[in-house]
């Protein structure tokens, strides 16, 4: 069984077929998948909660989106805080630096990444964590701000990971797994695959970050949980073992991450 680890199940792209998105899923072996709350707006976080109450095989991030970090206001912050405390969400998230739109001031968006590690410190959540720019910078600050908010305390996963395997190894020692999405299977590998093979396979995950970056073979087309098994083929390829041991192994961790039921 797969499970995918962050997904956008709840974007408008899956508003005319997400029931039979969710079905294609578990009849392809996904038994569960984590629909992010953050990334198309801070309201967004309600669609993700509301699903995850209503499918068993569904569970919710809530979190703002370094993209709208401006965003957030004591209303917004109050609404976090409750679907925080909602019985399936899993998670604080997606949630992290991104300089390289900086679509929000990279100040506010320290201050909110902050923020919501100490969130996740609060409720005795995990977080899912978004990094993204041209050069170092928000790699080194995401970890500095890790370590001071999170004091030792909190763990979580860098999702869709792209950065240097340096970068890795230092994540995992700050209690960040890593997880990687259809970027793997991509034709043209810019060192990504020597970073997942380097990335020990009892620390990673499986995502589509669905709908979007369809893996190869569907590039161009809406993605969505079902193809989380390419992933973990191509991860298979890489590590040199059998698909259903990768299925196994990352099954586990992504339930061992975000503390998911055993669905024995």
């Amino acid at each position: 069984m797969w499970l995918d680890s962050h997904c956008h199940i709840t974007a408008e792209e899956f508003e005319a077929d997400r029931g039979e998105t969710i079905q294609r899923a578990q009849d392809a072996g996904v038994d569960a998948l984590i629909a992010i709350g953050s990334g198309y707006g801070i309201e967004h976080n309600r669609l993700a909660t509301d699903l995850a109450a209503s499918d068993p095989r569904v569970y919710a991030t809530v979190g703002v989106h370094p993209h709208d970090a401006a965003l957030l206001d004591d209303d917004g912050r109050r609404a976090l805080r409750d679907g925080l405390g909602l019985p399936r969400v899993v998670a604080v998230g997606e949630c992290g630096l991104d300089y390289f739109y900086e679509n929000s001031p990279v100040a506010v968006q320290r201050e909110v990444f902050a923020e919501q590690v100490a969130w996740a410190r609060e409720f005795d959540l995990p977080v899912s964590i978004h990094v993204r720019d041209k050069g170092p910078a928000a790699y080194e600050e995401l970890l500095e701000i890790w370590a001071s908010e999170g004091g030792g305390q909190v763990s979580g996963v860098l999702h869709c990971f792209t950065g240097t395997l340096d970068f890795a190894q230092r994540a995992l020692e700050h209690r960040l797994d890593i997880s990687f999405s259809g970027i793997l299977t991509f034709k043209r590998d810019r060192g990504l695959r020597d970073v997942a093979k380097n990335v020990p396979l009892e620390r990673t995950l499986v995502e589509t970050d669905a709908p979007l970056l369809a893996p190869e073979g569907f590039r161009g087309k809406r993605n969505e949980p079902a193809r989380v098994a390419l992933v973990g083929e191509a991860l298979a390829a890489i590590h040199d073992q059998p698909v259903e041991e990768v299925a196994r192994v990352t099954h586990a961790n992504a339930r061992r991450v975000f503390r998911l039921d055993d669905p024995a």
